[in-house]
């Protein structure tokens, strides 16, 4: 059986997905908390918001996959507890990875007549919001942007958890490339 059709992990587009989108929300983490701090990374805000939009779209695609799509089922002896954490910061993160991009949104529409370059092909239409409501926007983004930041520290501590304390299948699920078996 291919890696990707066993049971016991992800499916190859629900792993394309993940990994697309991780490194996607890493990158513009990194210029949107620290384009302030490096001038150097101001040139790159254009990209930050076109990224955005295609986490957005991704990220829409990612649910209705996964919608249609069972994960597969956490090692028997994981307890209760560490169950329900997993489920509720799966939950948050796909909260993050909707209000992030739609904040973001928000921010640029009450600021600027016109649209968002996407990549130089197109550009995606501004909301009909206020500058009130841009404003809102571009506080929630920040604020969100920290929350994003710490939770997806906090997935990459469990993830290595698992891998490396635990030496369960957990994070194998995601990255088979990890079996050693």
């Amino acid at each position: 059986m291919a890696a990707q059709d066993r049971p016991d992990r992800y499916s190859s587009v629900a792993i394309w997905f993940h990994w697309t989108i991780a490194l996607l929300i890493i990158l513009n983490l990194a210029v949107g908390l620290l384009h302030d701090s490096i001038p150097a990374l101001r040139s790159w805000m254009g990209a930050h918001k076109a990224l955005g939009l295609a986490i957005l779209a991704l990220t829409v695609a990612r649910i209705a996959w996964r919608l249609a799509h069972r994960p597969p089922p956490l090692p028997l002896r994981t307890p209760m507890w560490e169950r329900v954490l997993a489920h509720g910061s799966h939950t948050l993160l796909y909260v993050l990875m909707l209000a992030l991009p739609v904040t973001g949104w928000l921010m640029v529409s009450g600021g600027k007549p016109g649209g968002t370059d996407w990549f130089g092909l197109f550009a995606v239409p501004n909301l009909p919001v206020s500058k009130a409501t841009g404003h809102f926007g571009h506080e929630a983004h920040e604020l969100l942007g920290w929350v994003m930041l710490a939770l997806v520290v906090l997935h990459v501590a469990a993830a290595l958890r698992h891998h490396l304390l635990l030496r369960d299948p957990v994070l194998t699920r995601i990255a088979p490339v990890l079996d050693r078996r």
